[in-house]
């Protein structure tokens, strides 16, 4: 093919590829529908507010079943409200979600024939480049052609640099796009995840009200037997034995206050701080065995921790504390790594040293003790916050989970099954939680 037709057709390539994609418009509806969903939800958020005025009014009354009846019922008109709230949310971002992915891929297809063009105009620019001046003086056309040639050579240089520019472009505006695009998808699993929730706390609500309402007929009597039944299953959350590694095990109960004391001063959630410390805990109950009275020279401190790391702090530690390095219980080491995680919320020394002030300044105790189960409770809070936590949706309580396990691998999918966990128990303790507070 002839260097002039060369041109023309890269000069055809160029147009198609630069010019023209239609640009991706919203439907006029979009906010039509935008407009109708937040007058919808503001109805709803008044609502939510009115049922609480209305709880709260009931709960000063004098106890009886029908009292009781009609606290029940506010509370599952409100958590059937907050369910619509949600639905309205993912009503707003399903529409929004489709047509950003569309979007998304538009710009993808943009991005690769941007590419495509810009290689074909390099590998021809340097075949152009390779041939001598003499062999193109030589070459069987005019000289008025030639210097078409060089003129459209200069031009599809002036493309190469367009192309360029496109092709940047287009990757910065899908990057940005992408990330808008992960956030909706997150609020929406944030919000299923909150129906959830409240359709378990219904069906709990549903049920003890079914028991006041059939107690009714046989009036103070049996409502008698429901409050002590009642009691005695808040007694037995409250005393459960609540296993902390490294340190004595305490009471649901006592765990609960623990939680509740961090929760105020970090804005993590009670439940999934607990179900942490549960899951560290847990871990422990397999790792938590190095450095005990009588263990062999392997397992001590100075075997298992990270020499430049670790051993120093520790040492530290225990002598602001006034206690023994040897003899105190620390993690052996797990899959090949280093050991010395301490305590309840398994923090390794030279974290638990670089944590220290921000501990004191919660619990007032200085030193700060990674034994103790308000100094740990805070420790993994302040720790968890800083990772996101305090957000309190489950896509972040998740994602915090992931990192407080795994730093930086957090993402990796054999590491999922630790978030996966932490959110079941997380769970299970708001079930309880919400035992103890309907009352």
């Amino acid at each position: 093919m002839g260097k002039r037709a060369i041109f023309l057709w890269l000069g055809l390539f160029v147009g198609l590829t630069l010019g023209f994609f239609p640009a991706v418009t919203w439907a006029e509806t979009a906010q039509e529908k935008e407009t109708r969903l937040n007058a919808e939800l503001q109805i709803v958020e008044a609502d939510i507010a009115n049922q609480k005025n209305l709880l709260q009014a009931k709960q000063k009354e004098t106890a009886s079943i029908k009292r009781d009846v009609d606290i029940l019922t506010y509370k599952i008109n409100t958590a059937q409200l907050n369910i619509r709230a949600k639905q309205i949310e993912i009503s707003r971002l399903g529409g929004d979600i489709v047509q950003k992915q569309k979007t998304i891929n538009v710009l993808n297809d943009r991005l690769d024939t941007e590419k495509t063009s810009l290689s074909e105009l390099l590998r021809q620019t340097r075949e152009l480049d390779d041939n001598t001046f003499a062999e193109i003086v030589l070459a069987p056309q005019t000289l008025s052609n030639l210097f078409v040639d060089l003129q459209r050579f200069h031009a599809v240089e002036n493309n190469i640099q367009t192309s360029l520019d496109a092709v940047r472009g287009d990757k910065k505006n899908t990057e940005t796009q992408k990330t808008a695009l992960e956030d909706r998808r997150d609020a929406e699993t944030n919000a299923e995840k909150a129906i959830e929730a409240e359709k378990a706390n219904i069906e709990q609500l549903n049920k003890e009200k079914t028991v006041l309402l059939n107690a009714s007929k046989a009036k103070e009597n049996s409502y008698k037997a429901i409050i002590a039944q009642k009691e005695k299953q808040r007694s037995a959350i409250l005393n459960a034995l609540y296993t902390l590694r490294g340190a004595k095990s305490i009471t649901f109960g006592q765990a609960l206050e623990h939680a509740k004391f961090v929760s105020a001063k970090t804005g993590v959630r009670v439940a999934f701080l607990l179900a942490i410390i549960t899951q560290e805990s847990n871990l422990g109950e397999n790792i938590g065995t190095c450095n005990r009275p009588g263990d062999p020279a392997s397992k001590s401190y100075k075997a298992v921790m990270k020499p430049d790391r670790d051993i120093g702090p520790f040492e530290n530690i225990c002598r602001q504390l006034g206690i023994e390095p040897v003899g105190q219980p620390v993690s052996c080491p797990y899959q090949g790594g280093y050991g010395g995680a301490m305590g309840p919320a398994q923090f390794i020394p030279s974290t638990w040293l670089g944590m220290a002030n921000a501990i004191t300044a919660v619990t007032g105790n200085n030193p700060p003790n990674p034994w103790s189960p308000r100094d740990a409770f805070t420790a993994s809070g302040l720790y968890l916050r800083d990772l996101g936590a305090d957000s309190g949706t489950y896509t972040a309580e998740r994602r915090s989970a992931l990192k407080y396990y795994a730093g930086n691998n957090w993402s990796n999918p054999k590491n999922a099954f630790y978030g996966d966990e932490v959110m079941a128990i997380a769970t299970r303790y708001q079930g309880q939680i919400n035992v103890l507070q309907n009352e």
